[in-house]
């Protein structure tokens, strides 16, 4: 493989969200009106913006000490990642939470007092950007899409600093993204983007995908529902497809299923000879401590992440150690890499 290059802020700031082994195991606490919500439901009455940074805080103290690095919004999360454990990396969310569902195309935006600038001045080794994704939507949305990402990868460049895209795939004609209908087309779409967020012109340095495959839909597996959209020799096809379009690392996000499901999902992704270079895990390692906080208060959150959380997100950790590749092996080893600048 010829020699790659890599300036000295890409370089530092993908170290410093990966483990010593170059291997990313990232807890992800960016969730913003969803993690509200789901408190407020859980309290059996509304909630102001304390209890997020409170239950973001606790998870963040907690959970770091077993993580690589965390991913926060900035809205509310500073205080958090100011208690993170030595040595954890941060990755800070750029984007807006939601989108307007009032307009086609789920277009994105930013947060306005917010640049990339500010990100990194706010403690930031890199910058994440999700972004819904249908790569067979109409072309003017996808345009408006692709120059906004451009846009995001040069504003990183500028600063030096990592660009972690989330791309989310859905279609609107078929609507809930965890139907058979839609396990049938997700493959053909998370192919899709990886391919096009490749492409240099985005600036992308690290891929945030979801799996090609909903395993409920996978025959074989633990969670098969019984209807089938693959069987597991079709579905580590799938995984191998989707990575050898990647011309980037690639790290899974949890996309909101248990530890348990998520932990399987990844052997089988590992049993398949996936490349990926690790994971942003959130609510597959924290979920369920939302309605003890919501119920029961912040001592009573704090004694299940002590016990239950950290057993979650070790057990990912032990997942992560027998599948995952270090995120430079992807450019060929550590030594392949030439740092300019």
């Amino acid at each position: 493989m010829a020699r790659v290059t890599m300036t000295r802020g890409k370089f530092d700031g993908i170290q410093a969200c990966a483990d010593d082994n170059g291997v990313i195991a990232a807890a992800a606490m960016d969730q913003r009106g969803s993690l509200k919500k789901a408190i407020a439901k859980a309290h059996g009455s509304d909630v102001d913006d304390s209890a997020l940074v409170e239950f973001k805080t606790a998870v963040t103290r907690i959970l770091t000490k077993h993580a690589s690095a965390i991913l926060m919004d900035p809205e509310y999360g500073l205080p958090a990642i100011a208690q993170r454990a030595p040595g954890t990396g941060v990755l800070l969310a750029y984007e807006k939470t939601g989108y307007d569902a009032t307009v086609k195309g789920r277009l994105p935006d930013l947060l306005g007092e917010w640049s990339v600038r500010r990100l990194v001045a706010a403690d930031a080794d890199a910058i994440k950007i999700l972004l819904y994704y249908n790569p067979f939507d109409d072309g003017a949305i996808n345009e408006i899409k692709h120059a906004f990402i451009e846009r995001i990868g040069s504003e990183c460049a500028a600063n030096d600093v990592p660009f972690f895209l989330e791309p989310i795939c859905y279609d609107d004609n078929i609507g809930d993204e965890k139907s058979f209908e839609f396990a049938q087309v997700k493959p053909k779409y998370v192919t899709a983007y990886m391919e096009e967020f490749s492409k240099p012109q985005y600036g992308v340095d690290i891929l945030k995908v979801e799996v090609p495959v909903n395993v409920k839909f996978v025959e074989g597996m633990q969670v098969f529902s019984g209807q089938k959209a693959q069987s597991r020799a079709e579905a580590k096809e799938l995984f191998q497809q989707a990575a050898a379009v990647s011309k980037k690392p690639f790290i899974y996000l949890s996309a909101g299923v248990t530890d348990e499901v998520f932990r399987e999902t990844l052997e089988l992704a590992a049993e398949a000879g996936t490349p990926f270079s690790g994971v942003l895990c959130g609510r597959a390692t924290w979920q369920d401590g939302v309605s003890i906080y919501g119920q029961k208060g912040l001592a009573a959150l704090e004694e299940w992440l002590e016990d239950r959380g950290v057993i979650n997100i070790e057990a990912l950790n032990t997942t992560l150690a027998q599948g995952a590749k270090p995120w430079w092996d992807f450019y060929g080893g550590k030594d392949n890499i030439e740092i300019v600048g």
